[in-house]
C-alpha cells in the first residue's frame, strides 16, 4: 500500500505540507523567543538575565528557523553580516568601560541615575545597558557564525 501512494505522489505532498506547517510554526516561535529575549535582555539589571542570555535566546531563535528553511532563505530574510555584529559588539563592550574610566571612574564600575518621563514617571538609566547590549550582538553573532561555520555555508 506504501509503494503505491508512495508511486502516486503522496509522499511528497505530504513532505510539502508538512514543510508548510513547519515553517509556519517556526515564525510564531521565532517572534516569541526574540520577544522573551528581550524580556530577559530589559530584566538583566533587576533579576538573572542580561545581554549572555538574551544572546543565546536570539541565536537559537534564528537557529530553529535555519531548521525550518534553508540557510540562503534565512539570509534573505535577516541579511546581517556576523562578522560585523561580533565586531560591533565588542566595540561597545569595550567603549561602555573605556569612557567611565576617562571620567574618572573605576573602568568596570557601571553609573545609573534616574530621570523624569512624562507618561513612565521615574526612570532608571543604567550604563549597564549598552554594556550588556554588546554582550548580546556578540554571543548572538559569534554563536550563528559557528554554526555557520560547522553547517559549511560560508558568511
Amino acid at each position: 500500500m506504501k509503494s503505491t501512494l508512495k508511486r502516486a505522489g503522496y509522499g511528497k505532498v505530504q513532505r510539502q505540507m508538512n514543510d508548510v506547517f513547519i515553517q509556519f510554526t517556526s515564525r510564531i516561535i521565532f517572534l516569541i523567543v526574540l520577544l522573551f529575549a528581550a524580556k530577559l535582555f530589559m530584566d538583566g539589571h533587576y533579576a538573572p538575565g542580561s545581554g549572555f542570555v538574551g544572546g543565546l535566546l536570539i541565536a537559537s531563535a534564528i537557529i530553529l528557523l535555519l531548521m525550518a528553511f534553508d540557510f540562503q532563505t534565512v539570509r534573505k530574510m535577516i541579511p546581517i553580516n556576523f562578522h560585523i555584529m561580533i565586531s560591533a559588539g565588542l566595540s561597545i563592550v569595550l567603549l561602555v568601560p573605556t569612557l567611565l574610566f576617562l571620567f574618572g571612574k573605576p573602568f568596570f564600575t557601571h553609573q545609573h541615575t534616574y530621570i523624569n518621563l512624562p507618561i513612565f514617571g521615574e526612570v532608571a538609566l543604567h550604563t549597564a545597558v549598552p554594556f550588556d547590549f554588546g554582550v548580546l550582538l556578540t554571543v548572538a553573532g559569534t554563536s550563528l557564525l559557528i554554526v555557520s561555520l560547522v553547517g559549511g555555508q560560508e558568511d
